[in-house]
């Protein structure tokens, strides 16, 4: 095995060399990029069919030479339990072995590679289903770029914003999560400091007092709460760029920020998938159209216009051939914008994502605390398929739904002490395996429940 310093300058002379290409597609006109996909997905399509059992059988009516998006419909939507459950058979690489790969996500305490090539990411997504990610070399980097690459445009036209200034960014803690693992591998292209969002708050905005960062990006619940924190004259900082990624940006959010700071917001939509849209500015974000197709459709898998809310969006992710999602549901709410950008990007826009974030719980004395504290321990059991967390006064009643057995008490205990720590004093935690989950009536499954007032 290499070591990983090795392996991760390595892997920064990789984002060094794609990133002109990259930030070059910005300006590309709508058939370039439509180019650029149909080339792809041919690509694609070959390499699942040749190495991915799994999809042999589902595409063997597709021929890899002759398909176009417009062919796309006739493929079977694939779902995030189609996904969990065939994982083996989906993988291209036959080393891949899903006791393994989970051994290397569960061994994580710092950003790694498996194989000396790959990195693996959980996710519990919004539906509360776990969901287990396998990215190559090339594919790591390629996602990165689609994350960052509209707002890193923005920086690179202000002297104060240079790759030396610092960077703030409030999101996951671990390396099972994309944001956090990425800005471990990539440190360097950007001088950014991850700051934990299951903190108690007084220690991130003690954090970012001394950091004093020009950049703050993070989930934007926990940007929300820090709003307040400037209002009351704790948080003494003054941000030229505010990112705001991986939840929901409701509009009150969004004025809160520009309000509170003054300055431009910038909201992505960056999921575990490596499917992104991100904003450049101007409003709304860009569907990044070179390295993924989106389909947009209502709740019957229908395709719907722009201007039209779409209940959900079939995504073919086109660059990470280690784990091929073809027409992979999302069940993420969205609208595409019919108007172009002043910006003049091909990358059509949609409207910042409004559906149903997950709910931060606050309870007495001010505590607040994000979902990442309850989804960091759940995602990283490999046997919990589903979740379910209920607010209570002191802490929590989760329900889990398994593929085999937990030790629910030590599960318990383990989220006991994170609330603890957080400040809740007393703080309670029950974990029990239930055979199914309450679903809503339309059959979604509302994973965070808080305290009605």
């Amino acid at each position: 095995m290499v070591d990983y310093e090795t392996l991760r300058q390595e892997h920064l002379i990789e984002f060094g060399s794609l990133l002109p290409t990259f930030a070059a597609r910005l300006d590309w006109s709508a058939e370039q990029l439509a180019q650029e996909r149909q080339e792809r997905l041919r690509a694609l399509i070959q390499v699942a069919k040749e190495r991915s059992p799994w999809h042999r059988a589902r595409l063997a009516h597709i021929d890899s030479a002759y398909i176009t998006e417009a062919d796309l419909p006739s493929i079977p939507p694939m779902t995030k339990h189609d996904m969990m459950s065939n994982l083996e058979g989906i993988w291209t690489d036959p080393r891949l072995e899903i006791g393994a790969v989970e051994a290397h996500l569960a061994s994580l305490s710092d950003d790694a590679y498996l194989l000396d090539e790959y990195h693996v990411v959980a996710s519990g997504g919004s539906s509360g289903t776990r969901g287990l990610f396998v990215y190559g070399w090339e594919a790591w980097a390629t996602a990165y770029l689609t994350f960052i690459r509209f707002r890193r445009r923005f920086m690179q036209a202000d002297a104060r914003l240079g790759p030396t200034a610092p960077n703030a960014i409030i999101a996951a803690g671990k390396a099972s999560h994309m944001t956090f693992a990425m800005s471990r591998t990539f440190r360097g292209a950007a001088n950014i400091t991850p700051i934990p969002a299951t903190l108690p708050l007084p220690e991130i905005v003690s954090q970012l007092n001394a950091l004093q960062p020009v950049v703050i990006s993070g989930y934007p619940t926990m940007l929300y709460a820090l709003t307040k924190e400037a209002a009351d004259g704790r948080l003494r900082v003054a941000p030229l760029l505010i990112g705001s990624m991986s939840e929901p940006l409701l509009p009150e959010m969004r004025r809160a920020f520009e309000e509170t700071w003054g300055t431009p917001v910038f909201n992505v939509l960056g999921t575990s998938e490596g499917v992104a849209a991100a904003g450049c500015g101007n409003g709304g974000m860009h569907l990044s159209e070179d390295t993924a197709i989106f389909e947009f459709v209502d709740a019957d898998g229908q395709p719907v216009p722009a201007g039209v809310p779409a209940a959900k969006m079939y995504v073919t992710n086109l660059y990470n051939h280690v784990q091929p999602l073809i027409r992979y549901e999302l069940t993420d709410e969205a609208t595409v914008l019919a108007d172009p950008c002043p910006c003049g990007s091909g990358m059509r826009r949609i409207d910042d994502i409004e559906g149903r974030t997950d709910d931060v719980f606050s309870y007495t004395a001010g505590i607040i605390v994000h979902p990442l504290t309850f989804r960091s321990r759940l995602g990283g059991e490999r046997n919990i398929v589903e979740y379910q967390v209920r607010q209570t006064p002191t802490g929590a009643d989760i329900d889990v739904r398994t593929s085999a057995p937990i030790d629910t008490e030590a599960l318990a205990a383990a989220l006991t002490r994170d609330l603890t720590t957080l400040g809740l004093v007393d703080a309670q935690v029950s974990v029990r395996e239930v055979a199914a989950l309450d679903r809503q009536q339309t059959g979604k499954l509302k994973r965070f429940v808080a305290l009605t007032a």
